[in-house]
């Protein structure tokens, strides 16, 4: 498999909406640890496989972003957000649109089930920070972006970060150093099939 990289908006990786996972195997959890590493690398506290390309119902967590504490990492295989209560919002950024921060306002509580890397089914009531990763998260796996969350003042203030971040990916494109998104989503289709 080849090394596994965090894409830059507007991959369309980003948009897609994730297949279900339906086997948990040695594949799996090598792509589980290398998003881990690639979080930390990238100082980020959550990261959907999307965001690395992958088409899959899955993210990775680790709301403290130390790679020491390996016991607040987290996956999420096949996520369902259960039930949400309160509302709250905070800044929020992304590994996808780097340097980039919005306002987006969430639930404060949130109830997910999941599945773990054994395969065993798992319910968290989750609060706070945690819940806000978890949503963020689970939002990259509908294809949602935080920024689709931001309010539309807010959102223009953002703007040319954003379409300068795009002009870069065409740019890239153009040059070949980045295939065409029909090329991408050929791959990503692939990827699905392959699963």
């Amino acid at each position: 498999m080849s090394r596994l990289e965090i894409v830059p908006h507007p991959h369309p990786a980003l948009r897609w909406k994730s297949k279900e996972v339906s086997r948990i195997d040695d594949e799996l959890r090598a792509m589980v640890a290398e998003m881990f590493e690639l979080m930390y690398s990238a100082r980020g506290i959550g990261l959907a496989a999307n965001q690395v390309a992958l088409p899959y119902r899955l993210f990775v967590i680790n709301p403290s972003g130390d790679k020491a504490e390996k016991d607040q990492e987290i996956v999420f295989i096949n996520p369902q957000i259960t039930r949400k209560n309160g509302s709250e919002t905070d800044e929020e950024g992304c590994l996808s649109l780097p340097e980039i921060y919005g306002p987006v306002t969430r639930a404060t509580k949130i109830v997910v089930d999941a599945f773990d890397l054994n395969g065993q089914q798992f319910e968290l009531e989750l609060e706070d920070l945690h819940a806000r990763v978890v949503q963020h998260e689970y939002d990259h796996v509908e294809g949602v972006m935080f920024t689709d969350r931001v309010a539309s003042e807010e959102l223009q203030k953002i703007q040319p970060l954003i379409s300068d971040l795009e002009l870069q990916f065409r740019n890239r494109q153009k040059e070949g150093t980045i295939e065409s998104d029909e090329q991408l989503r050929k791959k990503l289709l692939a990827l699905e099939k392959a699963r």
